[in-house]
């Protein structure tokens, strides 16, 4: 097991609360997001600021931290290639138990993936970067209604003109098409 860098702005101190349920103490701050906070197509950007409004609250099983995290997502829309910027609010709530739990405690095996502390420190960027992603659209669009690019030419559809299309031929028709010419050519021909 790691043990928690204290100076990572994402690592808490629970030591104030003393191991004393019903304790609480609030925490305000921004920080740069980590790394791939996010998927491909959309998320909050490296080093960009993610303010956390936070409350850890001291309870019989360990500390439970709640409150929310607020950052920018950008990306670019899957349908026309555009790119795009939200704002973004999540709620993050997680109980991180104190060490030592036994086994027997959990017959069941129901709270195997419980956090724990780590020397009196909680890391709350795992529960950040599962928040974030959860609540990013998983095809994030400009607007709901973007027609996206034409598979022809590659236009964005919102610029081209009305009824904008290309005749083209099915290449699988195409020798149809060529005797087709070939037959009214001979029949003008004969006429």
């Amino acid at each position: 097991m790691t043990t928690l860098d204290h100076r990572s702005p994402l690592v808490l101190d629970t030591r104030e609360l003393g191991r004393r349920p019903g304790t609480m103490r609030t925490v305000r701050r921004t920080v740069e997001a980590p790394a791939d906070l996010g998927t491909v197509v959309i998320g909050v950007a490296e080093g960009s600021p993610v303010e956390l409004d936070l409350r850890l609250e001291a309870v019989m099983e360990g500390v439970l931290v709640s409150g929310t995290a607020r950052a920018t997502s950008t990306g670019e829309c899957v349908r026309c290639l555009d790119p795009i910027e939200r704002e973004l609010v999540v709620d993050l709530q997680e109980l991180y138990t104190y060490p030592g739990r036994a086994p027997e405690d959990d017959p069941d095996g129901t709270q195997d993936d419980l956090r724990e502390l780590d020397d009196d420190l909680v890391d709350v960027e795992p529960v950040l970067r599962d928040a974030v992603v959860l609540a990013l659209p998983f095809q994030p669009v400009c607007s709901p209604d973007c027609p996206g690019l034409c598979a022809d030419c590659g236009a964005r559809l919102a610029d081209a003109e009305p009824g904008h299309h290309h005749d083209s031929v099915d290449p699988r028709w195409a020798a149809l098409q060529g005797m087709a010419s070939d037959r009214g050519r001979t029949e003008n021909q004969e006429g």
